[in-house]
């Protein structure tokens, strides 16, 4: 083997510190050509970006084409392990051309790759080709897609490797995780910080204790052992990366540690965590996969990789104060061994198992069989609560409350239960926060009993002991806990109507949290067992819902059995079974923030709403041709919120059918059939709803389908559309143009039909005077005005309870829905008399659960609500507080183009270039993707899905929305 660097012979590794101008000096000295250069960091070596001198334009990187990367090697690495790291290098672009890989640039005398003698001694330089795109460098978010890249990169340089051999490969790096305890072991004494040199005692321990029996059955191959967010690449415009650069860390190592690397580097950034990470690990396995002891050994490795970057980095920087690249290093490092080391190394290894080989391997709970017989004799009756999202428990949001559980638990002693039994490793939604930034820890890895009386604990085989409220017993490899006994409690009984908590895990083994997320539970549960055996209780495990690979259940049946057509929110939803006010809770007890469901326009599950549609059941629910008191109750109330004119009501089921009446209406009084409408708009999937929408973002082919009947006008969207700021005063007069030149040509339009605010935009604001204008032209002509209020009406945009206040018109008709039944299916269509009168010309008009009791008595509750308890109002003052802060992120992230809308209808566009008004149509599902990480449910809307469409229920509070504006605001800042 040649002579090679061996990291133990020479620990200390100052970096190369050439000047500026010896360095260009000796570029064109040996290389033959003079160049610009610009400094990169390295923790060891001496890197520049190097440009053809007169050739660099801008003062960015991205504004120039470099000539290359220039890499002074540290002058301990010999000229075999150089060579060896270019040939590994050509080796993996040879094997996966998909790949991109730098090599060495050429210059006019040859390959730009020499020895330098330098003030320093004698350096190796070579210029590496330099890969376009941007590195994941920084501790930015990292979606799911991205890290499964990762993990997927790592795996190909790893089988492209795989028969790769070279003399030097047995070096000895810092790096290399086989070395890791020796490293460790070497620089642990020299830390002088007594606390950093705890921690990672710690956390070496765990994992050594783990890895030590397997590390000799690893298997070995050369690797590129650096396969980290610093060192792959996404092509310019592209959010996957697939290029990988410096080889500088090949040698021969565990085949393992590629990926141990690699997960490693995505621990420091913002929201990861162990479990997030195992979408790399999975890629890696599909392309990779690992064996047994390679899955037992992959995280302890993780944990060692972060000892060895904390150490090392500032171990360099104590060497070399002036290397910032190692300094701004090391609080991202510190992270990387802190996530790494924050659960033990045999819980992530379980879920790893979980993840890779499910149903296989691991102490799974229901192999941890209980030996022998209870630990308490428990009396009869048991009654087990059930506080899971759909459970009664936590109707009318009682799971708010943190005493819920426990006034439940009391009420079903108070009914003849002698015990009260709440099952561990099932999801609970009581005590579940509202507002939480990653999945909460709902689930409980304990038993929780109630007694009615004391119960005596028998003498068992083991040691007993009390101390600070919990009672501890410990048998062999058993140990079960009891907490929650009140002071002064002795081993001999449990006391009554006290909530206990009763844990079982391994001897010495980890003890797993009273709760924990559910992506933890089945790795905690396969560590820990199932604590009801040790009580002599049946099991309650959940298995309703997700299955065990984390697939849901009821999405696929629902992908089996409902329409394609018929879309769901998000390619991986959450199942939503609960709401309450501006919340929705999935089957896993997180709460989300709902910004975008209009459809709950006074909250979801609002009691009232409720009551009154049970009371209503209990009474009549039946055909609407019936005569009841409720359906002219609710139609008189609805014309009272409306101009006088506007008196005679049509009921039906929703917005679609509600703008086909109101075409039909049109048709019938005016004996026409010609309909105008404006462009990039949505009114319904109804035939003549539909055939007046024109809105690409649902249907790409609108404007090319249109029947003969249908003519449209600009869309008068003054930020975006053909006319802009001031000149948007010129649509209304565009648009009477066209109404005139139609009844010019014998097509006189039996109506005008547009929303009154421009909702499928995001909440644009139509130009002053707009509809006044196109209203008086259509009438002159005969024809009648139509609102649609679908979206707007009812109170949401605050300062005017219809949208047809704000242009300060008068339609003929109005059609809405959506939100005035509060999730029930109610649409209205409201115009004059005499307009109505004339839809006789077409037979009768009936809907047999248009205006149906219930539904009156839900819209009537509605109507309260929204009059009574002053949510216009708060629509007006939230929405306005909402709006600046929205308008204030737009300072700071040039991403938003502007914030459009009033009250609580907003919209957010985000475009990528504020002249041009690109849209940001892929960046804007990412962030709504990246907003339901973070508890938050919003979608995009407008014809490039590049706009937040926020239209929360009324209720929202000052804290939801400024919960939302951080959100948002750490979404532009971290990424997405």
């Amino acid at each position: 083997m040649p002579d090679v660097f061996d990291y133990f012979a020479q620990v200390e590794l100052p970096t190369p510190t050439l000047g500026d101008e010896e360095v260009r000096r000796l570029f064109q000295e040996v290389f033959g050509v003079a160049v610009e250069l610009e400094q990169l960091g390295s923790q060891q070596d001496q890197n520049f970006r190097v440009f053809v001198a007169g050739e660099r334009a801008g003062e960015r990187a991205d504004e120039n084409t470099p000539l290359g990367v220039l890499k002074l090697s540290n002058p301990v690495f010999s000229e075999a392990e150089i060579d060896m790291q270019d040939e590994a290098a050509a080796a993996v672009a040879a094997h996966d051309g998909a790949l991109r890989i730098p090599r060495i640039v050429v210059g006019p005398r040859g390959p730009l790759s020499a020895w330098w003698q330098s003030s320093e001694g004698r350096i190796h330089a070579r210029v590496i080709e330099n890969i376009a795109g941007k590195t994941l460098t920084g501790s930015g978010y990292l979606a799911p897609a991205v890290v499964a890249r990762m993990g997927e990169l790592s795996a190909r340089v790893s089988l492209a490797l795989a028969d790769y051999a070279h003399p030097a490969s047995g070096r000895i790096l810092q790096w290399n995780l086989e070395h890791a305890a020796r490293v460790i072991e070497t620089l642990l004494p020299t830390e002088p910080d007594a606390a950093v040199r705890a921690i990672v005692e710690r956390a070496v321990r765990a994992a050594l204790a783990q890895l030590e029996p397997v590390a000799a059955a690893l298997p070995r191959q050369v690797g590129h052992f650096d396969i980290t967010d610093d060192n792959i690449l996404t092509p310019p415009g592209g959010r996957l990366p697939d290029a990988v650069i410096d080889f500088g860390d090949v040698c021969v190592s565990w085949r393992v540690g590629e990926i141990a690397v690699t997960v490693s580097s995505i621990l420091h950034h913002d929201g990861a965590d162990a479990f997030s990470a195992l979408a790399a690990i999975r890629a890696f396995d599909m392309l990779r996969p690992l064996d047994d002891q390679e899955i037992t050994a992959l995280w302890p490795l993780v944990v060692l990789r972060g000892a060895v970057l904390v150490l090392s980095g500032r171990a360099q920087v104590r060497l070399d104060e002036e290397n910032t690249y190692a300094s701004t290093a090391l609080d991202r490092e510190f992270r990387i061994l802190d996530v790494a080391a924050s659960l033990p190394v045999e819980v992530v290894t379980a879920g790893i198992r979980r993840a890779l080989r499910p149903g296989h391997g691991g102490p799974r709970a229901a192999q941890r069989s209980w030996n022998g017989a209870a630990l308490i004799e428990l009396p009869r009756p048991r009654v087990v609560l059930d506080a899971g999202t759909e459970s009664a428990l936590n109707d009318e949001g009682a799971w708010l409350r943190p005493d819920a559980l426990d006034e439940a638990a009391h009420a079903e002693l108070d009914a003849g239960a002698a015990v009260v039994v709440l099952p561990p490793w099932r999801a609970v939604l009581t005590g579940a926060p509202a507002r939480t930034l990653s999945a909460p820890a709902t689930v409980p890895t304990g038993v929780t009993l109630w007694l009615a009386e004391p119960v005596a604990l028998p003498r068992r085989d083991g040691s007993v002991s009390t101390s600070d409220g919990t009672l501890t017993w410990t048998s062999g490899d058993e140990t079960v806990t009891i907490s929650g006994l009140p002071e002064g409690s002795t081993p001999d009984g449990l006391p009554a109507r006290t909530r206990l908590f009763v844990q079982r895990f391994r001897t010495g083994g980890p003890i797993a949290p009273a709760f924990v997320p559910v992506s933890q539970a089945g790795a905690w549960r396969d560590i820990c067992g199932d604590p009801a055996a040790a009580l002599g209780l049946d099991s309650h495990t959940d298995t309703d819902g997700d299955g065990e690979d984390g697939t849901d259940g009821i999405l696929a049946t629902r992908h089996r059995v409902l329409a394609e057509v018929q879309e769901h929110y998000y390619a991986a939803p959450p199942r939503i079974e609960r709401g309450w006010r501006e919340y929705l809770a999935d089957v896993d007890g997180r709460v989300y923030l709902d910004m975008v469901n209009n459809v709950a326009s006074v909250g979801h599950a609002h009691p009232h709403v409720v009551e009154a549609a049970t009371r209503q059941l209990h009474l009549l629910n039946t055909n609407s041709r019936f005569h009841y008191r409720i359906i002219a109750e609710y139609a008189q109330r609805l014309t009272e919120t409306l101009p006088d004119e506007l008196d005679t009501v049509f009921f039906v089921n929703s917005g679609s059918e509600a703008t086909d009446l109101a075409i039909r209406l049109a048709m019938a009084s005016t004996g026409r059939r010609d309909v105008v409408a404006m462009r990039e708009a949505y009114h319904g999937w109804t035939f003549a709803s539909d055939a007046v929408s024109t809105s690409i973002a649902d249907n790409p082919n609108a404007l090319q389908t249109r029947p003969d009947w249908v003519h449209t006008v600009a869309a008068a969207n003054s930020y975006r559309g053909e006319h802009r700021g001031a000149d948007a005063a010129r649509y209304a007069p565009e648009a009477v143009a066209v109404i005139d030149a139609l009844a010019a040509d014998g097509h006189a339009p039996a109506a005008i039909i547009c929303e009154t605010y421009f909702g499928n935009a995001g909440g644009v604001a139509l130009p002053d005077g707009y509809l006044d204008q196109v209203y008086a032209a259509v009438r002159r002509h005969g024809g009648l005005a139509i609102a649609d209020e679908v979206q707007v009406g009812f109170g949401r945009l605050g300062e005017w309870f219809w949208g047809f206040q704000q242009q300060g018109v008068v339609p003929d008709v109005v059609a809405v829905a959506k939100s005035i039944g509060a999730g029930q299916p109610v649409g209205a269509v409201i115009t004059r008399r005499d307009i109505a009168d004339r839809y006789r010309t077409q037979g009768y008009f009936f809907s047999s659960t248009g205006g149906s009791p219930v539904s009156a008595a839900i819209g009537l509750a509605v109507l309260d609500l929204i009059q009574q308890n002053g949510l216009q109002e708060n629509a007006r003052v939230v929405g306005a507080h909402l709006k600046h802060r929205l308008e204030t992120l737009g300072e700071r992230h040039p991403l938003i183009g502007h914030v459009h809308g009033a009250g609580l209808y907003l919209g957010v566009e985000f475009v990528r270039d504020r002249v041009t008004l690109e849209p940001a149509s892929a960046e804007t599902a990412a962030i709504c993707e990246r907003l339901l990480e973070l508890g938050i449910i919003m979608q995009p809307t407008g014809d490039h899905q590049n706009v937040l469409k926020i239209k929360p229920p009324l209720v929202i509070t000052r804290e939801s929305v400024d919960y939302f504006a951080d959100a948002l605001d750490r979404v532009l800042s971290t990424g997405w």
